[in-house]
């Protein structure tokens, strides 16, 4: 297909027509994040059956994407989104509180956000892994960008005095390694512990990243 048909203008049922493709754009990315993220997951959906789930026409659909890897390019944003903000407004709400304090509560957050629904933990670790190079850009953009996360937050607790002043970049991507590879390994049953057990075993494997100034690595 070239490109999308043409949007209709005016206002219909009380929606304008900005309106009603929001609300359209909505039920495809809703639709995709149950058959995505649940059954059947994204290489056995189809067009017909993610507009059928979405209550629309594949009419509609090519409106607002291309092709279904539109909507799971857009999902994986979405997730990523909100587990961003989640961790965003925990370090907002633990500013002045210690180091390993601020730590769980930003990891508590972010935890809870992206296992909340098992549909976004699938979409953000399996669905979108070897779709495509362009969504294997995009996976690694939105790590890359976690990883500007921790480094920021480690370089402002070295000013602190609270870490180890150094570069913190290989530390940090190691450490999101963990973070997911965890993660995606206790949603799917194969690690026998508690999301709380999870979270403080990450917490702790930052704390022993972010060294104190005053500590020596050899120190126990």
């Amino acid at each position: 297909m070239a490109g999308r048909l043409k949007q209709p203008t005016g206002r219909y049922a009380g929606k304008s027509a900005d309106e009603r493709q929001a609300e359209r754009r909505r039920r495809f990315l809703d639709a995709g994040l149950q058959l995505f993220g649940d059954s059947p997951g994204f290489r056995a959906t189809t067009v017909a059956a993610l507009s059928e789930a979405a209550g629309l026409s594949t009419r509609q659909f090519y409106e607002e994407f291309r092709t279904l890897e539109d909507v799971l390019s857009a999902l994986h944003l979405q997730v990523n989104d909100w587990a961003e903000q989640a961790a965003t407004a925990a370090l907002t709400d633990a500013a002045g509180l210690p180091l390993a304090e601020r730590a769980t509560a930003v990891f508590h957050a972010y935890a809870a956000n992206v296992t909340g629904d098992p549909r976004r933990i699938r979409i953000t670790f399996t669905e979108i892994i070897g779709v495509s190079p362009r969504m294997d850009r995009q996976r690694l953009a939105r790590r890359a960008r976690w990883i500007d996360f921790i480094c920021a937050e480690a370089t402002a607790a070295a000013e602190r005095g609270e870490a180890e002043a150094r570069n913190y970049r290989l530390a940090a991507t190691a450490f999101i390694g963990s973070v997911n590879g965890l993660l995606h390994d206790w949603t799917a049953g194969w690690v026998d512990a508690t999301l709380d057990q999870v979270v403080d075993e990450l917490v702790q494997l930052l704390m022993a990243i972010l060294r104190p100034a005053n500590r020596s690595p050899h120190d126990t």
